[in-house]
């Protein structure tokens, strides 16, 4: 685990006053950012160009500068002018520690700055920033989590399918196992001799973890990132565990699909809660509906947008029909679902995973061209964590 809370990029800090420094390189080191301080800031916007902190400002993710420096001529220039620091670049923070001060409020709009921040009442805000610009963190994922409307809807293997799919098309794709007791993605996909972390790993897992160092601990199966469970006993992950491992996943952005149990625990309430759209797969049967249900029903209560993928009826003799009366809109119907799409029966799927063909990876067959439309419409227009017009 060591060093997954290590992030790269550097936090600039300008400040004279000692005090302020130890707290912001405290709070740094707690979000596991590197800082470079500015002691002091340029006197004039002459002096610009020979300040020590001039590249770092043009560079850094995010920049803090102590209130005792906001006054300083070269942070601040006259209106219609200005110096590189001046030139309002996103990213600067005012900190100050006086609360009574109204003056700070004009001295953080002179210098450009996007907030003022009083210290200690916004320490653990100001430790989420800091980790978050050290990250870089941009648009957050979209998360797409897959419920089986019952045992063996094959909810495992449209998680899979979807998580090549992204990563195919070039997508940044993570794919997240929740089920301890579905035997692992890793053996779906073939890859359950690849080094990397599994969930045993993570399960004492609390506060911030990077979401680079995230990926990079994992295995790498098919251009995509796996976190899965290991060949040993069943490990619980909390609900702390979970929300870490997955607010790193979503932080690091592009997509991120989530195998779910068809219980809804703790951990997997915590994992619906970060889910910006639920797949909940229904085999169009009358049981499977009934299951499925109730399935919905307790989904629902955590996750707002759950939407229906319903399995045409078929099997390894050949795809049939839907029985009378029972097509695809009407299990939406009867489980007041939105319709994601059908999902028709592929011959020759569960003997291409036996031989190591990770579900998906044939471009012709019917899952591949399911999971092409929905990455088509979810991720049209730009749409990402947040929001999923589909």
């Amino acid at each position: 685990m060591k060093g997954l809370w290590n992030v790269a990029e550097t936090i600039l800090i300008v400040t004279e006053d000692e005090e302020l420094l130890d707290d912001l390189l405290r709070l740094c080191a707690a979000a596991g950012a590197e800082a470079e301080v500015a002691h002091g800031a340029p006197l004039s916007r002459v002096a610009w160009a020979g300040w020590s902190g001039a590249a770092a400002w043009e560079k850094a993710p995010l920049v803090l500068v102590g209130d005792d420096c906001a006054g300083a001529p070269g942070l601040s220039g006259a209106s219609g002018g200005g110096t590189p620091g001046a030139a309002r670049r996103a990213g600067v923070l005012l900190v100050g520690k006086d609360l009574d001060d109204p003056g700070v409020w004009e001295r953080g709009a002179r210098i450009g700055a996007e907030g003022v921040v009083m210290l200690p009442d916004a320490e653990s805000w100001l430790a989420g920033r800091i980790a978050d610009a050290a990250e870089c963190v941009g648009r957050p994922a979209l998360t797409v989590g897959v419920l089986g409307g019952r045992g063996g809807a094959g909810a495992s293997t449209l998680a899979c399918a979807l998580a090549v799919t992204a990563a195919r098309n070039g997508q940044r794709t993570m794919l997240i196992d929740g089920d301890a007791l579905g035997g692992g993605l890793d053996v779906l996909l073939g890859g359950e001799r690849t080094e990397g972390l599994r969930w045993p790993a993570f399960a004492e897992s609390r506060g911030r973890v990077g979401g680079g160092a995230l990926a990079e601990s994992l295995p790498r199966l098919h251009d995509l990132s796996v976190l899965s469970w290991d060949r040993g006993d069943s490990v619980l992950i909390p609900a702390d565990a979970m929300k870490s491992v997955l607010s790193a996943a979503r932080r690091r952005g592009g997509v991120v699909v989530v195998d779910l149990p068809r219980r809804i625990d703790e951990t997997v309430a915590e994992a619906l809660a970060q889910t910006d759209l639920g797949l909940l797969l229904v085999p169009a049967e009358l049981r499977a509906v009934a299951a499925a249900h109730r399935v919905a029903s307790r989904a629902q209560m955590v996750l707002s947008d759950l939407r229906a993928v319903v399995r045409t009826p078929g099997g390894p003799g050949g795809a049939r029909g839907y029985g009378p009366g029972l097509d695809e809109e009407e299990v939406a119907r009867l489980l007041r679902l939105p319709l994601a799409g059908e999902l028709p029966w592929e011959a020759g799927l569960l003997e291409a995973v036996e031989r190591g063909v990770p579900p998906g990876a044939k471009t012709s067959g019917a899952l591949s061209r399911f999971c092409r439309d929905f990455w088509s419409q979810a991720l049209s227009g730009g749409v990402s964590g947040g929001g999923v017009a589909v």
